[in-house]
């Protein structure tokens, strides 16, 4: 009996063993890594008050207009990937003004060598030292302008209709009618035997030029805010036979990796993340006339939630090639969630899915797009 007994258990382990062997090579769906390394930390985005100003900025790159001696400095730069990485070597720092027809832009870096190469635009302006302004008026993350100018004022201006990350190509030609764009180098261009203090930016977009990615197809108003980013590119060099030289990683026989400093942290080595810019506010008053106070998104948490959703999704998708119905199969819990954000709808295809959380108006799809109802029910 007990021999009877052991070949029974025998059996039945053995059974278990081939059903969890078929189990794992019929495309049963394997949960997500929830591991916090895998998806980006939660922002903690700037903000700025973009005040008004009286007169038009003339974009020569010094910035001595009385209008940009009013307006507030922002925050230093920091490294791209946040806390976890040691403050920038040199400082960097902007000011934006505004007015009925224009956005005004002004940077200032510290750079004791000031180089530059490129001279044609819209060549890719980054593989030189650059400043790079990223907007996206009305916050869904796709459909929003990219700028670069390095320290001869050229100009690499584009347009991604979506995220690389979600397959959107920058469209190059696509140009910012009335760009205007300025630099001031505080000591010499492409001069290794002096050392410089560093260089200043001046820039002017007409507002009119956004309208096709703002909220609703309107201009900026008092109170509007816009998702900003701001990066400074900055590569490793030497000097060699009086020219500036990108220093050579032996191990590759490439140029190090570029040092990417910014203004709000993206926790990633990656700009083309627009969750996780900053905010810009207008403001009605005019610059030196008085202060106002920035105003939190009210749906910060909300559109968070939403996009940790979208990140464990795309991850989902590349294991099991579809989509998740629900927060257990993609192994997050309420405690991976803003409070009050546990119970999304998550609607899914075969090719899709969307995601929304009842009574917000937030959806966002698989492309990454978070769309907002209230701006669709403006526009018809």
């Amino acid at each position: 009996m007990k021999k009877i007994y052991q070949e029974t258990v025998c059996r039945l382990l053995f059974l278990a063993v081939i059903a969890a062997f078929f189990m794992s090579c019929s495309g049963e769906s394997q949960k997500v890594d929830t591991n916090p390394e895998r998806f980006p930390p939660k922002p903690s985005p700037e903000s700025y008050i973009c005040y008004r100003t009286p007169i038009p900025v003339v974009p020569d790159g010094k910035l001595d207009e009385e209008a940009w001696e009013k307006a507030p400095w922002s925050s230093y730069f920091r490294d791209i990937e946040g806390a976890k990485k040691p403050d920038p070597k040199y400082k960097t720092r902007i000011k934006v003004l505004w007015d009925d027809d224009n956005i005004y832009f002004a940077a200032e870096m510290e750079e004791p060598h000031v180089w530059a190469k490129l001279r044609q635009r819209d060549t890719v302006i980054f593989h030189d030292n650059d400043f790079e302004i990223f907007i996206d008026p009305d916050g869904d993350t796709h459909a929003y302008y990219e700028l670069e100018v390095n320290a001869f004022g050229v100009p690499w201006d584009l347009l991604l209709p979506k995220p690389y990350r979600d397959g959107g190509p920058p469209i190059d030609g696509w140009d910012i009618a009335g760009l205007k764009a300025g630099v001031h180098v505080d000591g010499t261009v492409n001069n290794p035997s002096d050392t410089d203090k560093g260089w200043s930016v001046e820039i002017v977009i007409p507002l009119k030029t956004m309208r096709e990615c703002t909220a609703g197809g309107r201009l900026p108003e008092p109170g509007t805010q816009w998702r900003l980013g701001f990066s400074r590119v900055e590569w490793r060099t030497h000097i060699e036979n009086g020219t500036y030289i990108k220093d050579i990683n032996p191990e590759t026989g490439r140029p190090f990796p570029e040092d990417n400093w910014v203004w709000s942290p993206q926790g990633r080595i990656n700009m083309h993340m627009p969750e996780m810019w900053g905010y810009l506010q207008f403001s009605g008053i005019t610059v030196g006339a008085g202060t106002e106070v920035f105003i939190p998104d009210p749906d910060f948490d909300a559109k968070w939630a939403l996009r940790l959703i979208y990140y464990a999704e795309s991850e989902f998708f590349k294991q099991n090639r579809k989509y998740a119905g629900s927060l257990q199969e993609l192994g997050l819990s309420a405690d991976d969630l803003p409070p009050g954000f546990d119970k999304p709808v998550i609607m899914t295809t075969r090719t899709a899915y969307e995601c929304y959380f009842p009574g917000s108006p937030l959806t966002i799809y698989n492309d990454g797009k978070l769309a907002d109802s209230r701006i669709t029910a403006e526009r018809r």
